[in-house]
């Protein structure tokens, strides 16, 4: 019936029509689908979730008591250390409970025998605190000399390199050899003047017979290097003012703006309150780039218009950090060719403000060096030395150079301390200059002595 109905017109039809062919098919699917679900519906047995039996009170007891067997016994709870432990003791404690993420990356090793807990019961006497002080101190100051020494690579390779080759070259210590060792600390960027200093010291140690070989002119030369580096000045403390007022100097392209963003980031990580200021007015791309600083470090930026006068940017910055109570004030400010006069009156202007608006400000003037010109910074150095009262440098790109020799240069002619070095791009790569540290990591051999 279906078929003489539905599909014989259909099909005797040359003219038929495709979709009611599919239309069809489509539909005989659905009915067949249709009647294969209702047979499985009704041929699936009914369930019902099985009761549990009732448990009879004698048995429900015998239950309880076997749960009661199966509980852990209470551990003795562990003893707290004394309190009168000593103060970098506890904060050992602290610093092994609430690691850094510098302290999780030790070795294994290390880690395991920092932090063991001891066994329940047994109390942590003083002299076991302490010595678990002492390690992790170690262990944070080799990871420091590592890290710096990575840093200095390429000062190493340049001017220790080239005094070690002339070692190898001539055995016997003379005058002569003396005279290559001055070239070499001048082709290194030392600086004449410095390099006359220290070849003056080991002279009179030969002419004395002191010099017996090698190893006693690194001696020498090392402490040398320690001397010229140690420069008297008061430490930058910014606990003693609030707001604590830093301003910053120094040429183009030498990293100031970076430089400014990475401290700010580090006094924030203190706890600090940090306001930064727009100095920088003549160049846009300066105030966005110390916006986003601000961002990171959660400082507040003080901004003025672009052209506008640097010195009452500075100004308005400085009196905003003493109405919201911040602690520390660095002000940026515009790059300077130290050769150009009107600029760096300028810049005596903007101390000369700083001053006015907060008695003893700036506190800090830090001057930004970059490494790698060499024996041009020591020049910068002058030049900005008799417009402002240099307190301190800060040498970046250390790590990028072999040039980091002047260092040692700037500090002996100019008597001006060095507070940071950066010897690379995080932000904790720009550090505290610690002297001892940097003479240790640039003399060290490549065996790690």
């Amino acid at each position: 019936m279906f078929y003489r109905v539905f599909l014989k017109p259909t099909i005797g039809d040359a003219t038929m029509n495709p979709g009611i062919i599919i239309g069809i098919i489509a539909l005989a699917i659905i009915i067949v689908a249709i009647v294969i679900v209702a047979v499985r519906k009704r041929g699936a047995p009914s369930r019902k979730p099985e009761e549990e039996p009732a448990l009879s009170p004698d048995k429900r007891k015998g239950e309880v008591a076997k749960l009661e067997e199966k509980k852990p016994e209470p551990q003795p709870p562990k003893v707290s250390p004394e309190k009168n432990v000593a103060a970098d003791a506890v904060a050992a404690k602290k610093a092994l409970e609430h690691p850094s993420a510098e302290d999780a990356a030790e070795q294994p090793a290390q880690r395991e025998a920092l932090t063991t807990d001891p066994a329940p019961g047994v109390t942590l006497d003083e002299s076991a605190e302490e010595e678990a002080a002492a390690r992790l101190k170690d262990a944070r100051h080799e990871r420091r000399i590592k890290r710096l020494r990575q840093g200095l690579a390429p000062t190493r390779g340049g001017l220790i390199a080239k005094i070690g080759t002339l070692f190898k070259e001539k055995k016997e210590i003379d005058p002569s050899l003396l005279e290559e060792l001055e070239d070499t600390l001048i082709t290194s960027d030392v600086g004449a003047a410095t390099a006359s200093w220290m070849i003056t010291i080991l002279k009179n140690a030969l002419e004395k017979d002191e010099l017996k070989n090698p190893g006693a002119v690194w001696d020498l030369l090392k402490e040398e290097v320690r001397e010229a580096l140690c420069v008297e000045s008061a430490p930058l403390d910014v606990k003693t003012a609030k707001p604590y007022t830093i301003m910053v100097v120094g040429v183009n392209g030498v990293g100031k703006t970076t430089t400014i963003g990475k401290l700010a980031t580090q006094f924030s990580d203190e706890g600090l309150k940090v306001v930064l200021a727009a100095g920088d007015t003549f160049r846009a791309a300066a105030v966005n780039q110390l916006e986003i600083w601000g961002r990171r470090a959660g400082a507040e930026v003080v901004k003025g218009k672009e052209g506008a006068d640097p010195s009452s940017v500075v100004f308005e910055a400085v009196k905003r950090a003493e109405e919201i109570g911040a602690d520390v004030v660095i002000a940026d400010t515009a790059g300077r060719l130290h050769t150009k006069a009107p600029l760096m009156e300028e810049l005596k202007k903007i101390n000369r403000v700083m001053g006015k608006a907060k008695d003893g400000a700036p506190h800090q003037v830090l001057m930004v060096l970059d490494s790698t010109v060499g024996q041009n910074a020591i020049q910068q150095v002058a030049m900005f030395k008799e417009a402002l009262e240099l307190s301190g440098l800060v040498l970046t790109k250390l790590d990028g150079t072999a040039k980091g020799g002047v260092i040692i240069g700037i500090c002996h002619e100019h008597k001006i301390p060095v507070r940071y070095i950066g010897i690379g791009e995080a932000k904790d790569d720009l550090r505290d200059f610690d002297i001892g540290d940097f003479v240790d990591a640039l003399f060290m051999k490549e065996d790690g002595q």
